[in-house]
């Protein structure tokens, strides 16, 4: 696969191109506005304006599930404002760039209510989409620097994609492959539970100093990758450090899915919280999975001495005894086990307490 420089999500100046990238004249053609479904129409009317939270119940916590599954986050329609309603409405507002809370505020309904009502993908032409997630969804026939930065966001993912901004034939069977590896619904069109997933997968990529680095520590405590992509403990770890690793050579080649590990222990794949609290468990240190933010105020503060932990709201990894532990990278390396060391800018550190 062919690695392209990243491109930056919005130019210095506007018309401008990404550093690196060959300027092509933008066009303000984009395809007619998709009609919201009946369905949508009825719950964005139904879905009101006061705050919903968890334990809220009746037919605008319906709605509220109608539309979060429109915008790609699949709910249950139950009318129950329980864990997994909360959990959708989190990754809703950090996709929307809104405050994670879980709690379903004014903000957070108006931009559900604008994201699914099917003019998200006219309102904002080529020429002033700048950022990729101006226009949702992304589909066949559109273009501009948006497209061309989920271009980039595909091919840095590991999927083979050309750089030029047009969403044609080649785009949509890239994106289509994308739905299918990550189990999502293949249909070619880039919606907002999409963008974020694909958000995730490449996150940090770029970086490779780090900021804020763990204990160091001797070299016959530092573990190894095998040639099967499996991590090697060393022999005087810590107990819970074997188990740590033990499980997390459990899921080291699953597939990366967006939400996995969080409903169950024994998924099909998971996502980069999911597969930390996985191996977190295995050691007896978790009863159920977090999202990456709430680990930013999880255990001890600081590096640990044998794992240290690196969260935010959108990603988290963790180094144990010397080795990364990161669904980023997956794609290239073919585990969530890496020697290399990635930028820890932007991340809270932490660490399970004792070790």
């Amino acid at each position: 696969m062919l690695f392209l420089p990243a491109l930056a999500e919005a130019d210095a100046t506007a018309g401008g191109t990404a550093a690196g990238s060959t300027t092509t004249p933008a066009s303000t053609t984009t395809p007619a506005s998709t009609t919201a479904s009946p369905a949508v129409t009825t719950a964005a009317a139904q879905l009101g304006t006061g705050t919903l939270r968890r334990g809220s119940r009746g037919s605008r916590v319906k709605a509220l599930q109608t539309l979060l599954t429109q915008a790609g986050y699949k709910t249950t329609g139950d009318g129950q404002y329980g864990a997994s309603t909360v959990s959708n409405v989190r990754r809703f507002q950090r996709a929307a760039k809104l405050k994670v809370t879980g709690v379903a505020g004014t903000a957070t309904l108006n931009a559900l209510r604008t994201a699914t009502d099917g003019s998200a993908s006219t309102r904002a032409t080529a020429t002033s989409s700048q950022h990729l997630g101006d226009r949702i969804p992304l589909r066949k026939g559109m273009n501009g620097h948006d497209v061309k930065v989920l271009q980039d966001f595909l091919d840095r993912a590991g999927f083979d994609t050309s750089v030029d901004g047009e969403f044609g034939s080649g785009t949509l069977k890239t994106v289509k492959l994308f739905e299918g590896d990550q189990q999502r619904t293949v249909d070619g069109v880039m919606d907002q539970a999409d963008i974020d997933l694909l958000r995730s997968l490449i996150d940090g990529e770029s970086g490779t100093a780090t900021t804020t680095t763990a204990v160091q520590l001797a070299p016959g405590d530092k573990a190894t990758v095998g040639s099967d992509g499996l991590a090697i403990a060393p022999a005087n770890a810590p107990d819970q450090v074997k188990q740590i690793i033990a499980a997390g050579n459990v899921i080291a080649k699953k597939p990366y899915h967006y939400g996995g590990g969080h409903g169950t222990w024994d998924d099909t794949g998971y996502d980069c919280s999911g597969s930390v609290s996985y191996a977190l468990h295995g050691a007896g240190l978790l009863d159920q999975a977090l999202p990456s933010g709430d680990f930013m105020s999880w255990g001890d503060d600081g590096p640990g001495q044998w794992v240290t932990i690196y969260a935010n709201s959108g990603h988290m990894y963790m180094v144990v005894a010397g080795l990364r532990f990161d669904t980023s990278g997956r794609q290239q390396d073919g585990t969530r086990w890496h020697a290399a060391s990635r930028s820890s800018s932007g991340y809270t550190v932490v660490h399970p307490p004792g070790l």
